[in-house]
């Protein structure tokens, strides 16, 4: 092979991270800006919602207190809380310096965490092949092909999901897991040798492989479920692409390692470790594992394309990837940790990616690849008429009457009351999912958390209900109220307001009634 050649393989790999030749745009640069500003205003034009009011909460601790925050949604210390992670952090820091509230910098998040995320696909996506409409059919087919329910879960990132997901930790950890496994291609490509590898800030050698580990602890602080799946796809495409596994490959690679885990273990915020054995989220996430078919069945079209791979090599990478985070995914349902459901976006990817890099090939086109073009672009339809459309097609555009994205309502009517702190108790399902983000607490938390313990948890969750129970007397009403410090009542109109609480504001939009437990509160005429 001449000088020549293996020059440009060199460049060609070398370049994967940094984007190669600079000029006119390519077609994932026009595409993937196109698609940056459609999501971002799609993801504006809705109200936050779901999982937000929980990520909008640590901002706000963060803000109050940066080195020693508060439980996420109650009046305790929040020490070992794994949402205080260094993405978190930064965001409190961002807070502090801007004045932004929680809610404003979740907001904010989500056009960023979706540039992190079109940039990882792109360089991952590149790092596999030189084809430049490979990453297009991939972001298409990645945010399309995914089932015909409607699901809005942290961490998949359908289309629809984006509208109300964009803005949370996950979506920037899954942005960072394509760069790192795209930096992990580069790192172990089979026709250069480690030593000349260069990373995407310029660095190579010993500092490249630290640098990579590093970036894997991040992501492990930063959503500790994502890095389970970043990990296990790093294993893949090392094994898939490493040759040659002399001493100083080996000791490359365990820098990694021992960079990864030093960045891990060494965070003062919470013990990552110490999640290993956590159970509390597991059993939320078990009816993921009951439709999973359904939420995804549409990126089983990639299957030929990844058999097609699989045979042309038994360590094609985009194949080991897929059969490893199948293993991970199998081990949560059989093990009964739950939890490892969320790393179904890492299963489909490799059948998504696979069916991009075929169609991506130029023509002309053999039959089977024309019959495949044809179910996939199908497929495509399919998935947007039923679930996503109305993720990008507003309502006042909108001739059929597409499902449109799920609208919560605000609850700055009722925050304006609330003191920073204060504690409230809610029968309201959407508006114990939000309160806390605007700085008051709970005096239940709604989720799991490792900071608090269940059993804990639980007594107050069952002291809420008590509270709340039609049968309830006023001296127990106020022993709960002692006990938790409660000072709002924040009811639906189905529940009756206790005739020692004394009612300060209304919501016309849900009818929710915002009340004063004891004092004399004038009532509000908002």
């Amino acid at each position: 092979m001449s000088a020549s050649v293996l020059a440009r393989r060199t460049v060609r790999g070398a370049t994967a991270l940094r984007g190669g030749r600079v000029g006119r745009l390519t077609p994932y640069q026009f595409f993937g800006a196109l698609f940056w500003l459609v999501m971002t205003l799609a993801f504006w034009r809705v109200p936050l919602c779901c999982d937000a009011g929980q990520h909008a909460a640590v901002v706000e601790r963060l803000k109050a207190d940066l080195l020693h925050p508060a439980h996420t949604m109650a009046d305790l210390p929040g020490e070992g809380s794994p949402y205080y992670g260094p993405y978190a952090v930064a965001q409190g820091v961002l807070a502090r310096l801007t004045g932004l509230s929680g809610w404003g910098v979740v907001k904010l998040a989500g056009p960023v965490h979706l540039l992190v995320l079109l940039t990882g696909i792109g360089r991952f996506v590149r790092a596999l092949t030189p084809r430049p409409w490979a990453p297009v059919l991939a972001l298409l087919f990645m945010t399309l092909l995914w089932g015909t329910t409607r699901i809005l879960w942290s961490g998949y990132l359908g289309l629809m999901s984006m509208t109300t997901n964009l803005g949370y930790p996950s979506a920037v950890a899954i942005g960072l897991t394509f760069w790192a496994w795209a930096w992990t291609c580069v790192c172990a490509r089979e026709d250069a040798p480690p030593v000349r590898f260069v990373g995407p800030s310029g660095l190579g050698g010993w500092w490249g492989y630290a640098g990579i580990g590093v970036l894997y602890g991040l992501i492990l602080l930063t959503h500790p479920v994502t890095a389970a799946s970043a990990l296990v796809g790093a294993v893949a495409i090392v094994a898939s692409r490493q040759r040659g596994w002399c001493r100083a490959v080996v000791a490359r690679w365990t820098l990694a390692g021992a960079a990864g885990a030093a960045v891990a273990v060494s965070w003062p915020y919470y013990d990552v470790l110490a999640l290993v054995g956590d159970t509390g989220m597991d059993a939320m996430h078990r009816q993921l594992y009951e439709r999973m078919f359904a939420n995804s069945w549409l990126a089983l079209l990639g299957l030929p394309a990844l058999w097609v791979r699989a045979r042309g090599s038994v360590r094609d990478p985009l194949a080991l990837l897929f059969l490893l985070e199948c293993l991970l995914v199998a081990y949560g349902w059989v093990s009964g940790h739950y939890t490892y459901s969320r790393a179904l976006w890492a299963v489909l990817v490799p059948l998504q990616f696979a069916l991009a890099v075929e169609l991506a090939a130029p023509r002309p086109w053999r039959r089977a690849r024309r019959v495949l073009g044809g179910v996939a672009a199908a497929g495509v339809c399919v998935g947007f008429v039923t679930v996503h459309a109305g993720a990008v097609v507003p309502r006042s555009l909108d001739p059929v009457g597409f499902t449109q994205p799920t609208r919560w309502p605000s609850y700055d009517w009722a925050a304006r009351h609330i003191g920073p702190g204060e504690v409230v108790i809610t029968d309201g399902y959407l508006a114990g999912h939000s309160i806390a983000g605007y700085g008051p607490n709970l005096a239940a938390p709604i989720w799991p958390d490792p900071a608090l313990d269940e059993r804990e948890r639980e007594r107050r969750a069952a002291d809420v209900r008590a509270y709340l129970a039609p049968g309830s007397t006023r001296a127990g009403r106020a022993a709960v109220v002692r006990r938790y410090h409660v000072r709002w009542l924040l009811l639906t109109r189905w529940h009756p307001v206790p005739e020692e609480a004394v009612v300060v504001a209304w919501s016309r939009r849900t009818g929710e009634v915002l009340a004063r437990v004891g004092g004399d509160v004038p009532v509000s005429t908002r």
